[in-house]
C-alpha cells in the first residue's frame, strides 16, 4: 500500500491518551482506491485513536459528498455522506479480522494504514438504491427506460407501448404441446 503511506498510523508509537488524524479524501484519493462505486468526493475524515494499556479504540467521522452513478439513469449524481464508525485494534501475530469491527495488527510492524477503511466506511453508507431527485435524471436514458418497462395491471404483465408494437409483430401460435399444462389445475 505504498501509494497510501500517508494513512499509516502508527500505533505502536502512540503514547496512551487520545490522537486525532484529520484527512482531506478528494478524486485523486478514489482514483487510487479504483474502485467503481465511487468516482469523485470531497470528504473530510476525521481518526480518532484512543490507546490504553488494554486496549485499542479507533473513531472514524466522516463527512462530506461522493459523486456517484444514478441507479435509474446512469449519470452521476451528488451524494451527501455522514458516517460514525468505530474499529477495536490489537496486536497479533499477523493482520486478520477478528469480527465486523475487531482487527489484529502485527504487533511487529505496529502500524495500522486506514486508507481502505476510510473507502469502506463511505461505500457504506451508500443505500442500495441512490437516484437523482424527481425530473433531475437523464431525459434521453428515463425514454429508453420507458420503452423496455413492465407495467403490472391487475396481475397481468404488459410491455409499455413501444415495446408492446414490437412483441405483436414477433406473436406467434401457442405451442400445441403446452395445451396438456392448461388444465392440469383441474385433474386435481
Amino acid at each position: 500500500m505504498g501509494k497510501f503511506s500517508s494513512y499509516d498510523i502508527s500505533l505502536k508509537s502512540l503514547a496512551d491518551g487520545k490522537h486525532t488524524f484529520d484527512y482531506l479524501l478528494e478524486t485523486v484519493f478514489f482514483e487510487k482506491i479504483d474502485s467503481p462505486e465511487v468516482r469523485k468526493g470531497t470528504v473530510n475524515a476525521k481518526v480518532i485513536v484512543s490507546k490504553t494499556n488494554e486496549k485499542i479504540e479507533v473513531d472514524f467521522f466522516v463527512k462530506g459528498s461522493v459523486l456517484i452513478p444514478c441507479t435509474r439513469c446512469l449519470e452521476d449524481m451528488s451524494l451527501p455522506v455522514d458516517v460514525k464508525e468505530k474499529l477495536f485494534v490489537k496486536f497479533g501475530e499477523q493482520f486478520s479480522e477478528e469480527g465486523d469491527n475487531i482487527l489484529v495488527v502485527p504487533e511487529e510492524s505496529g502500524v495500522l494504514n486506514v486508507a481502505w477503511f476510510l473507502y469502506e466506511t463511505i461505500v457504506l453508507a451508500i443505500p442500495i438504491k441512490h437516484v437523482h431527485p424527481a425530473g433531475d435524471c437523464n431525459i434521453a436514458m428515463i425514454k429508453k427506460l420507458r420503452q423496455h418497462q413492465v407495467v403490472v395491471d391487475d396481475d397481468i404483465l404488459s410491455v409499455s407501448e413501444d415495446a408492446e408494437e414490437d412483441e405483436n409483430e414477433n406473436e406467434t401460435e401457442n405451442d400445441p404441446r403446452w395445451d396438456v399444462l392448461k388444465n392440469i389445475n383441474d385433474n386435481n
